[in-house]
């Protein structure tokens, strides 16, 4: 969501009322449009966000609008166990998103992590919770029953078979049973019966998947399928993005590519809240800078070019996704070399900042900066 945040000053306003005074904020709430309610989520610090949301005067409302990431910082500053109110009325591509970045490290599934949020997603109501299983790659659904309950099957024409002792069934057929007695299985037993009532056909796709499914393949094609999702919201492959570190010989530094548009960058859907780059006028970085210099379609432009070269820090460096200083910290880093890479290159060529970003993209200006001071730069 691309939108005007409110002012600081009535930001921190907002949120003192918040604190000190519940129905007096919630009025002043209410008279604020929809896109200003979610910036103030957005730019409150994620200790205060529930806060926020619970002095909301429709917070079913907003909660959806919230770009994807800023729902996984939320939900975790709460925690897990008691998000359960806010993920009843996130979307269906909200919830794939945050398991997305939090229930992964690199492209190794965290089974811990993955659990905790089906537990959660599995405390709303039966809608929600519907829609969210349905919406989660089938693999992640297996793979989390099959690290918690065993399943069986009863055989097709043995009378004489008989059920696992303390084994469970909702419909004579798939017997399950928790893997550890210590195991609190509400949560599947709930999953289950929700499943099993609203979805029979998944159901059975999932007990069938807990009983043959390796875990190898399952985790593999999840990790396909989270590639996918999240080169669309802008963070590419581990290895695509370590290009930004890749080495450039000191005679090359300066070159551009007279072919290139670096500034034709379409704009996507961004997963954070970043309503706009810092202000250009007094800003600390010298790349930051020189955007005040473009066209207004060229700042745009430059808007989403650094947002992507930020992503790009973010996963070549192994930042965890899911944690909400990880942004700043990108956007930092990408800010101070991509500005070291201009300087270098504006005062080899003579032209001037702008002429630069016309004239190099940002991830090679970033290139340059790193390979400048390799030590700094080092992931």
């Amino acid at each position: 969501m691309a939108s005007a945040p409110l002012d600081p000053e009535e930001s921190r306003r907002l949120r003192a009322l918040v604190r000190g005074d519940r129905d007096a904020a919630a009025k002043a709430l209410a008279e604020l449009p929809l896109e200003a309610q979610v910036g103030l989520v957005c730019e409150a610090p994620v200790a205060h966000r529930a806060a926020i949301l619970a002095a909301l005067p429709a917070p079913d409302q907003v909660i959806p609008a919230l770009p994807e990431a800023e729902l996984c910082f939320t939900v975790k500053a709460v925690g897990l166990a008691d998000a359960g109110w806010i993920l009843e009325h996130a979307t269906p591509e909200q919830v794939v998103a945050s398991v997305d970045l939090d229930a992964w490290s690199g492209y190794q599934l965290d089974v811990p992590t993955l659990s905790e949020w089906i537990t959660a997603i599995a405390s709303t109501e039966q809608a929600s919770l519907l829609r969210a299983v349905r919406a989660l790659d089938p693999e992640l659904t297996v793979l989390f029953l099959k690290t918690t309950i065993d399943v069986v099957q009863k055989p097709a024409g043995d009378d004489d078979w008989m059920p696992p002792e303390g084994g469970q069934t909702l419909e004579g057929q798939f017997y399950f049973q928790p893997k550890n007695e210590d195991d609190d299985a509400a949560a599947v037993v709930t999953l289950l019966r929700t499943l099993f009532e609203q979805d029979y056909w998944t159901y059975f796709r999932m007990m069938q998947g807990v009983i043959w499914e390796l875990d190898s393949d399952a985790e593999e094609w999840a990790q396909r399928w989270r590639s996918g999702r999240l080169e669309d919201l802008g963070f590419p492959p581990w290895d695509e993005a370590m290009r930004i570190y890749r080495f450039i010989a000191p005679q090359d530094r300066e070159r551009l590519d007279e072919d290139a548009s670096p500034l034709e960058v379409s704009p996507w859907s961004l997963p954070i809240w970043l309503p706009r780059l810092p202000d250009t006028a007094g800003a600390e970085h010298r790349i930051f800078r020189a955007f005040g210099e473009l066209s207004d379609e060229e700042r745009r432009a430059g808007f989403y070019a650094f947002t992507a070269l930020a992503n790009r820090v973010a996963v070549a460096d192994r930042m965890p996704l899911s944690d909400s200083e990880s942004t700043p910290r990108a956007i930092e880093k990408a800010a101070r070399f991509a500005s070291e890479g201009l300087a270098h290159v504006a005062a080899r060529t003579g032209l001037a900042d702008a002429d630069v970003l016309r004239r190099a993209t940002l991830e090679r200006l970033f290139a340059v900066g790193a390979n400048l001071d390799p030590e700094s730069a080092r992931p």
